[in-house]
């Protein structure tokens, strides 16, 4: 049973969530306010961090990123009704390892839990590209020996386009393989991991060692490709 903290401040949105997670099998402890949900951080262990980005007390990225800080494995999913894509990308970028957007689907929150928790690697064999090696078993990649951090799904994105450098994956390929196989939902965040991790890729890279790049296949997905020589 996976213990799940619920930070929601709205009471019926709240009452819901929580209803629903336990009809499912998920150990439920709802916070209301940023501060309450940091304090049971600190004091019990959870697996999985659901998280309004529009709390009373404190803004939801400063959570999310002190929540990185307390509890480093967790699984911290971002709820917002925020449109603003860089938004939800300094929310990536501080910690969150996915979001959804309100009005928030029941069905979509749950496909998206269970492909979350059931996401495992394939492959023990570490895969490389250029001077970029993704040490599967070890979950870190390295440039020229220098590792780049990423967070779990930036991981699983960059795993699945290093499997096949040079090929176009996809869209729906990348979702299915990434996020879910039955996915239905939008697709809006492989976008915003793209941009991330593109992000991260040209931040990691030197003259001595250039990182590959992610090339938008336009109408059609991404292809993972060597730098220029």
């Amino acid at each position: 049973m996976a213990a799940v903290l619920l930070v929601e401040d709205d009471e019926t949105i709240g009452s819901l969530l929580e209803s629903a997670l336990r009809m499912h099998d998920y150990d439920v402890m709802w916070s209301r306010t940023g501060g309450d949900a940091l304090r049971r951080m600190q004091i019990d262990e959870y697996d999985i961090v659901l998280l309004d980005l529009g709390l009373p007390d404190l803004d939801g990225i400063e959570v999310c990123r002190r929540a990185r800080g307390i509890t480093p494995d967790a699984l911290i999913i971002m709820i917002t009704a925020r449109t603003q894509e860089m938004d939800v990308v300094v929310g990536l970028e501080v910690g969150a390892d996915d979001y959804l957007t309100k009005p928030l689907r029941l069905r979509e929150l749950l496909a998206r839990l269970h492909a979350h928790l059931r996401r495992g690697t394939s492959s023990v064999v570490p895969l490389r590209v250029g001077e970029m090696v993704v040490q599967v078993a070890a979950r870190r990649v390295t440039l020229s020996g220098d590792e780049i951090a990423l967070r779990p799904k930036e991981f699983d994105l960059l795993h699945r386009l290093a499997q096949e450098p040079g090929a176009a994956i996809s869209r729906d390929t990348l979702m299915a393989d990434v996020w879910d196989t039955h996915w239905r939902g939008s697709t809006k965040t492989l976008d915003v991991h793209i941009v991330t991790l593109r992000r991260k890729l040209a931040g990691a890279a030197t003259s001595s060692a250039p990182a590959p790049t992610i090339t938008t296949v336009r109408g059609y997905g991404y292809r993972l490709e060597l730098p220029a020589p």
